[in-house]
């Protein structure tokens, strides 16, 4: 009986260690190879993209491409800096319904439309497409990303209207293209409750900027080198968390002294370049963290504030005093006309 028990058990025991066996190289695949899926998706890139991949590695130690090493699902696809990768973005790509990260940067040779198709990966919480030749309109699809939380097309050639779609993305860089026209009225109008960060800078907008903009909780804006026009006033104000702001080389006009008050925690702030009319708040030598203003090139008058945190930033406005139409310095009026 005790020699049957005893070979009962050695006869369980080398299942066991056959069945781990057989078993190790389904688990290897799961945690190195990406899903099926997937892979026939990276394999129909075009040439370009895909030239460095073999059909038959595993596709998640592939170039550019990252995996979720418990599911296998391709969850982002980075390209940096990279001249021999060109041709445009295949539509194709929407296949990867899992992917969360984007990244396509620094590359020249990269051509074409953003393809609508985009819009589509359900699961994308980063998107960025910059410093490439794509040009084109920026697709209204990408609105859809529900989860898309930092969108990067800036240093493109696109073109036409920012669509109102992109109300809900609190993380917006779109500098450096030749988008024109208006800031939608409703844009960014559903960021209630997030840090809002907006770079919208050197295009062609026109306009003035959207109301709903002062209930905009910015912590940075940038609108510079475009062609806005009007009161940009109502983006100041005590208790906003905004931090830096240029709306530099436009053509807005309203009073600086009065009802603008600054945010406490603003550390750059540059309105140089309008027609912005009044006097210097003499509120400014009281924002503690301020180390950059520059109001050159404006319709301003009066003293120049003094006292406090001025020491560290008067050349930021002692450099270009004689741009002022008039300015009382140490309490001799300067008119300059």
């Amino acid at each position: 009986m005790r020699m049957h028990s005893h070979a009962l058990f050695v006869l369980l025991l080398c299942s066991l260690l056959v069945g781990a066996a057989t078993a190790e190289p389904s688990r290897e695949l799961t945690y190195k190879d990406c899903h099926p899926d997937d892979k026939a998706v990276l394999l129909a890139f075009p040439d370009s993209w895909s030239s460095s991949w073999a059909p038959d590695t595993l596709c998640c130690d592939w170039f550019a491409v990252a995996c979720d090493r418990s599911t296998g699902r391709v969850v982002g696809f980075s390209v940096f800096q990279d001249p021999s990768f060109t041709g445009t973005i295949p539509s194709t790509i929407a296949g990867l319904t899992h992917l969360e990260d984007l990244f396509l940067h620094h590359l020249p040779g990269l051509s074409g439309p953003i393809p609508p198709a985009i819009g589509k990966l359900a699961n994308l919480s980063r998107l960025e497409i910059s410093w490439t030749g794509v040009s084109g309109p920026v697709p209204s699809s990408l609105g859809k990303l529900k989860k898309l939380t930092q969108l990067d097309l800036s240093f493109n050639s696109l073109s036409g209207a920012i669509p109102v779609s992109l109300r809900t993305i609190p993380g917006i860089t779109l500098s450096r293209n030749r988008l024109s026209g208006a800031i939608p009225q409703m844009f960014l109008s559903e960021s209630a409750g997030q840090d809002v960060y907006l770079d919208v800078s050197h295009n062609n907008l026109t306009g003035a900027i959207p109301a709903a903009f002062a209930a905009v909780n910015f912590t940075h804006l940038d609108l510079s080198r475009n062609g806005l026009t009007g009161d940009a006033s109502g983006l100041f104000g005590r208790g906003k968390e905004l931090q830096y702001i240029d709306l530099s080389r436009n053509a807005f006009d309203f009073d600086l002294s009065g009802v603008v008050v600054l945010p406490e925690k603003l550390f750059h702030l540059d309105l140089s370049h309008n027609a912005i009319h009044g006097s210097i708040p003499a509120q400014v030598v009281d924002v503690a963290n301020l180390l950059a203003f520059n109001v050159s090139y404006n319709r301003l008058c009066g003293p120049v504030p003094t006292g406090r945190n001025m020491a560290r930033i008067t050349r930021w406005w002692y450099s270009y005093v004689d741009q002022f139409d008039c300015i009382d310095v140490s309490g001799s009026r300067i008119v300059l006309k």
